[in-house]
């Protein structure tokens, strides 16, 4: 898949459920950590935004900039909002529903896992499954720190569901 591809499903993923389709350039980053960096900002912030220079062979109108290190995604481009789940019992009059489950993907890549939360910009690596596993619920642990997970729509102690990715051998 195309890198500009990779990055408006990254984009769209992340702002599933905002209404304003704006994303932080970092969060694109810290989402795609198998891409080179410097790859993934030009396509954001240049190649693929309808407000850069156009010195590129190849552009597409996905973003738009918003501010500093701030990029919206233009109207064409953007997900489909979601509504938020909810979790039985948790909703009072006139508060948002809060999920008690995060998704992840983890695969293989250059001889590491990298584990991706769907909802939230957190990635994380480890050289086993295992290792990948334990240092995503840190990396978790440490996006929450200091937070109210129920502002951010996450449960206090949320599940957490990772479906792993590989390839079938050749049989």
């Amino acid at each position: 898949m195309p890198i500009h591809d990779v990055v408006l499903a990254t984009a769209q993923r992340i702002c599933a459920r905002r209404p304003d389709g704006i994303f932080r350039l970092a969060e694109i980053v810290a989402a795609l950590p198998n891409l080179n960096e410097r790859s993934v900002r030009t396509h954001v912030a240049s190649r693929c935004c309808v407000d850069a220079p156009k010195h590129h062979a190849h552009r597409w109108p996905y973003f738009e900039r918003a501010g500093r290190g701030m990029y919206r995604i233009c109207e064409e481009y953007r997900p489909i909002q979601e509504p938020a789940p909810s979790v039985e019992g948790s909703e009072r009059e006139g508060r948002a529903a809060v999920r008690d489950l995060i998704h992840a993907v983890m695969v293989e890549s250059e001889g590491f896992y990298v584990a991706e939360c769907l909802e939230f910009p957190i990635v994380s690596q480890g050289a086993t499954v295992d290792e990948a596993l334990q240092n995503l619920r840190e990396a978790i642990g440490l996006y929450f720190e200091g937070e109210d997970p129920t502002a951010l729509g996450i449960a206090p102690s949320p599940r957490l569901s990772v479906s792993l990715e590989t390839t079938m051998a050749a049989g």
